[in-house]
């Protein structure tokens, strides 16, 4: 079993119309609910990929429900801490000229009972998993270190896979992570630095790793992706597909990656995967994750090269 933990669930609301301007009434052409969270996105895609998921986190009273029905259809198993209020929600306007327009929701605050709640939780689902996920950003009223929290009580023999940047992943890498997996302005806003070149990549992956990542799987978007354990270093080139949407690509890649790393696959493998599943969700428009079918199609065109420092 893979565990997921997501600590700021979302509802994001994403709507067409023809032109936005402020103080005018507007008629939508199209609306797209999502049900979603970087750990919700990540157990349906492991569930995808026909693994055993499970998702917990905090869950809110009011509108809550609609991640069980969600959860339930992709046949992953849950169990959540509940709060009072509601899961906040995000709008995304999308106009004629392909502007977008974000108005991004607060969640309600999270009690330090319930913060305790959850990581007891933790610590009796995780005994039983072989790998478990934390990811997304922080409720209302938590503190950088509460992942932290959380891994103190995920045992040695369980894998530990990160999907955070600043401050939360610092306090993480102090417990030991498996696999961290920012993206490239993530990595660059984490370390204060610019990584444009790929020993500038490479070098700044490292430097993860020196403060306690075991594996750095580094996303650059269409261009594919490198992982490092800081021994050796591969680099998969993305092939071209139809890009339909970003959403929940990144959340794709971990859960294939997650999967690899539990089976024990060796680092070009756990890459392949990862840029195979990123790769086939871009292609689904009106979902947060990806098809089999397309991921497997993908997967047999990669190619993994190993890379080096040349500086």
């Amino acid at each position: 079993m893979i565990l997921t933990v997501c600590l700021s669930p979302c509802i994001d609301v994403n709507i067409e119309v023809e032109s936005l301007n402020a103080g005018k009434t507007h008629k939508i052409i199209s609306k797209r609910v999502f049900f979603t969270g970087k750990a919700i996105n990540v157990a349906i895609g492991l569930s995808r990929l026909k693994a055993d998921s499970f998702a917990t986190g905090f869950m809110y009273e009011e509108n809550g429900h609609l991640f069980e029905q969600e959860l339930h259809k992709e046949g992953v198993t849950y169990k959540f801490v509940w709060n009072d209020g509601r899961v906040r929600e995000n709008y995304k306007f999308i106009d004629h000229k392909s502007m977008l327009t974000e108005i991004d929701d607060i969640s309600a605050e999270v009690s330090q009972q319930k913060q305790e709640d959850l990581i007891n939780l933790v610590g009796q689902l995780a005994p039983s998993c072989e790998a478990v996920v934390i990811s997304g950003g922080l409720a209302k009223g938590m503190s950088a270190d509460y992942y932290a929290k959380i891994l103190r009580v995920i045992p040695e023999n369980v894998k530990k896979v990160v999907d955070t940047e600043g401050e939360r992943l610092f306090e993480s890498l102090k417990y030991g992570v498996d696999l961290i997996k920012p993206n490239i302005e993530e990595l660059e806003r984490t370390l204060n630095r610019s990584a444009k070149t790929q020993d500038e990549m490479l070098k700044a992956c490292h430097e993860l790793i020196r403060m306690g990542a075991k594996r750095v799987l580094l996303s650059l978007g269409k261009g594919g992706a490198i992982i490092t354990d800081g021994e050796k270093n591969y680099f998969c080139k993305s092939v071209n597909v139809a890009m339909n949407s970003t959403l929940g690509a990144g959340d794709s890649m971990v859960a294939a990656a997650t999967q690899a790393l539990a089976a024990g696959a060796p680092l070009e493998e756990i890459l392949r995967k990862g840029v195979a599943a990123g790769t086939a969700a871009v292609t689904t428009p009106d979902s947060i994750s990806f098809v089999k079918d397309k991921y497997e199609e993908i997967l047999s065109a990669l190619q993994v090269k190993e890379i080096h420092l040349t500086a």
